[in-house]
């Protein structure tokens, strides 16, 4: 892979949005709970969240991500405990107490972290780091979730956007993420679907580890709550 800065604000990019995601969690958290349990409550999620941050940066760190020729490959079984862990939080009593607790346009708001990573990762791939089927300019048009994403909050937050808004915009916004995920996988060396000069490895170097375990971790968590919220009928606007 390419050598890069880690100062660069794109290489950046994946250590600052991850850990504002973690912090919005730990506060989420804090927020459904009890009163007299919010702290302790609030400090167990950024904890756990760190604690999940850590293994996988370790994990990355390793190499072991990097052993295509596995059966499965190991970057392959991070997926699907990614995909797992965002079940768990979504549709656990955790996961009730965020979507009835948390208003669906905070929920959206969430999602507007998907503009300034779509702006990293084209910068990335300019850089010859990731390649460029991954970004807008190929075939991944989730920067279109991030920037719709405050303004739907803001249409449902003054009440002149309702519950089919929302869900049209959840529906959308997972598509266009299983579509960019889809993308990734094809474009790891197991598959080399747009061939060997654009291939996907570098989610499985620091710290852009973080994109698969944390960002896309968040994006599948939050539209798994709204969707929970939005079936409810419970769900504060």
């Amino acid at each position: 892979m390419p050598s890069y800065s880690p100062t660069d604000p794109a290489v950046l990019a994946f250590v600052v949005i991850p850990v504002v995601l973690v912090a919005l969690f730990a506060w989420g958290c804090s927020y459904v709970a009890p009163p007299h349990q919010r702290i302790r409550i609030g400090r167990v999620a950024l904890l756990a969240g760190a604690a999940w941050m850590a293994v996988t940066w370790r994990v990355a760190s390793s190499g072991v991500l990097r052993r295509w020729d596995a059966v499965p490959p190991p970057f392959f079984i991070l997926l699907i405990a990614i995909v797992a862990l965002a079940c768990l939080i979504a549709f656990s009593p955790l996961g009730r107490r965020l979507a009835f607790g948390i208003p669906l346009w905070a929920l959206v708001l969430v999602q507007l972290f998907r503009f300034p990573l779509e702006l990293a990762m084209h910068r990335l791939a300019t850089l010859g780091i990731m390649p460029e089927q991954m970004t807008y300019t190929g075939r991944n048009f989730d920067i279109l979730t991030g920037a719709t994403a405050l303004l739907v909050a803001w249409w449902l937050g003054t009440g002149r956007g309702g519950r089919t808004l929302a869900l049209v915009w959840n529906v959308l916004g997972f598509l266009l993420l299983v579509n960019v995920v889809s993308v990734a996988v094809l474009s790891t060396p197991r598959f080399r679907a747009f061939g060997d000069d654009h291939l996907n490895v570098f989610v499985t170097y620091t710290p852009f580890i973080w994109l698969p375990a944390v960002m896309v971790l968040a994006a599948l968590a939050g539209h798994l709550l709204m969707l929970r919220t939005l079936t409810s009928g419970k769900s504060k606007v």
